[in-house]
């Protein structure tokens, strides 16, 4: 496993949970796309990199979501993960785990397309019966996992 690629990854999670838009162009390609999954709310894609950093920065303020890599699987300029949204719908008062997969594309030092595979509801989305604890994935109250670890800043 590349450091590089996780490093990366995990800073722009740091960036998408904080909405701090200058971290977020830093691990960003100018010419970044990020594709969603439909039917999601705001499926259709967000192109270049400063159009992401700042839908996230609005995203954030939104749900005050904290983004956990779980698990990393990659091979040179790929990287496929698992990760955890952390977030609070309004109205809600726990939060919500929504549990997804992205495929990266890293160009040089820098994230050149995203694909997302999650449904976003407002209730928890999860594998059934998956040992996330076992694995080190991030549960309820612990939001952080065996490699990934936010930044301080990084508040649920």
């Amino acid at each position: 496993m590349s450091e590089g690629h996780l490093a990366l990854i995990n800073r722009y999670y740091d960036g998408c949970s904080t909405g701090d838009v200058e971290m977020l162009l830093e691990t960003l390609h100018p010419e970044v796309v990020h594709y969603f999954l439909s039917p999601n709310i705001g499926s259709k894609p967000v192109a270049t990199a400063d159009h992401l950093a700042r839908y996230w920065r609005k995203v954030q303020r939104l749900i005050k979501g904290v983004w956990i890599v779980d698990n990393i699987c990659e091979s040179g300029s790929q990287a496929v993960i698992e990760w955890t949204l952390w977030w609070s719908p309004e109205g809600f008062h726990r939060r919500i785990a929504t549990r997804g997969a992205e495929w990266f594309l890293i160009e040089g030092a820098q994230i050149r397309e995203i694909r997302s595979y999650y449904r976003q509801e407002p209730f928890d989305t999860e594998l059934d019966s998956f040992p996330y604890a076992e694995r080190g994935y991030s549960l309820r109250r612990n939001e952080y996992s065996s490699i990934h670890q936010p930044q301080p800043g990084v508040n649920p």
